[in-house]
């Protein structure tokens, strides 16, 4: 039988490193196009005369692909999670341009464990998540906000 992981069983220090997601061409395309519509995120040639110097993926997209490496994560934890969502998060930033042919992984560092003042059985944590490439280069980086169940038996 699995054992949840409640809000008691995360300390501030702790750190996961987890992920593998190769970022396509073809997919940074087709995110711009529907969602980031500039030349530097949907058009290969106007790209290479930009800034950036070639195609690169939209900072959302960044986002997206760290959401899903998150979620497969706590899907591929053996012991469940009693995680609740998330009311947002801090600080985002997009520190280096993600290019296709990138393979991206994320560390997330617990920086705080706070339990609700008034809904006792939740609390919040502070995650700082940072995205990284291949070369272990931070791309991106935000501070998660998340609610999770506090251990039935906590006072």
């Amino acid at each position: 039988m699995n054992k949840l992981r409640y809000l008691e069983d995360n300390k501030v220090g702790d750190v996961s490193e987890f992920g593998s997601y190769e970022v396509t061409e073809a997919e940074v395309l087709e995110f711009a196009r529907d969602f980031d519509d500039q030349p530097f995120h949907t058009d290969p040639e106007a790209a290479k005369q930009s800034m950036y110097g070639g195609l690169i993926a939209s900072g959302w997209h960044t986002c997206a692909m760290m959401m899903k490496m998150i979620c497969d994560h706590r899907i591929a934890d053996a012991d469940g999670s009693a995680m609740l969502g998330s009311p947002g998060f801090d600080d985002l930033k997009w520190i280096k341009p993600v290019r296709p042919g990138d393979t991206l992984s994320v560390r997330s560092e617990i920086v705080a464990v706070e339990p609700s003042r008034s809904k006792p059985d939740r609390g919040h944590l502070r995650i700082r998540n940072q995205v990284l490439n291949q070369d272990n280069v931070v791309v991106a980086e935000l501070m998660s906000l998340a609610m999770m169940l506090r251990r039935p038996d906590a006072d």
